[in-house]
């Protein structure tokens, strides 16, 4: 059997039960005590280290069947309070369409530039946008960035007309979510430094959110088990939906 560090013993204390559900006040400052105990590593180098801020993250578990294709949501949204990140955003855009892209914050634009970059290996973005008139080219670089999740698509949002607002929204930290192979959506909800009620407010938002695209054909329980962490934490399963 492993043996468990000081530290985790110390969060399962503070967690309770594993099956416990919780008030959605109570899971977020039960996360916030835990994300505060420090490790003990005074052993290494004669001082105490500063542990680096933690992300707060929701995984929902979905009643749905993801063998069906019309049950695997897939979509994009923007939290009321930010995730306490940003994100490199490129655009596939030629022209004036380039241009805007970049003063809106697009790391790099272009045309069949960026795609022949992109094909040389470079990979240093997190999200791709693209107007709809570049997909007949940039669906070459399906294989290179599908497995990643970085292609653009209309689901997700990242195919559109107003590549500029894209931009601007992506690189301020507008999410995309998917369902995994066993129905779960995992996304950040914010910093552990973050106030609890802006805490609260991005997880109620991504809640809403999420039963508001319920596919038509699911039957049965839609949220089937709501869980919270931090990035170095026990999970805490929430009493919503």
């Amino acid at each position: 059997m492993p043996t468990r560090s000081v530290r985790y013993r110390k969060q399962v204390e503070i967690r309770g039960p594993r099956m416990q559900a919780r008030s959605l006040d109570d899971g977020i400052a039960a996360v916030k005590a835990m994300a505060g105990v420090k490790s003990d590593r005074t052993y290494k180098n004669g001082r105490r280290r500063k542990d680096p801020e933690q992300t707060v993250e929701i995984c929902v578990l979905l009643g749905v069947d993801t063998k069906q294709a019309d049950q695997m949501i897939r979509g994009s949204l923007s939290l009321p309070k930010g995730t306490g990140s940003t994100k490199r955003v490129i655009a596939f855009a030629d022209g004036e369409l380039a241009e805007k892209a970049r003063a809106a914050g697009a790391v790099e634009a272009g045309g069949d530039d960026l795609i022949k970059r992109i094909q040389d290996g470079w990979m240093d973005f997190d999200v791709a946008v693209a107007h709809p008139s570049m997909m007949g080219r940039v669906g070459k670089l399906g294989k290179l960035l599908g497995p990643q999740g970085k292609m653009p698509s209309p689901k997700a949002g990242t195919v559109t007309q107003d590549v500029e607002t894209a931009v601007r929204e992506y690189s301020a930290g507008k999410l995309e979510y998917r369902t995994d192979k066993g129905g779960n959506v995992q996304l950040p909800v914010g910093k552990t430094s973050f106030a609890a009620d802006d805490l609260k407010a991005n997880i109620e938002a991504v809640v809403s959110h999420i039963q508001r695209v319920k596919p038509a054909s699911a039957k049965g329980q839609f949220l089937r088990k709501v869980c919270i962490k931090a990035t170095r934490t026990p999970s805490i399963l929430l009493n919503v939906g």
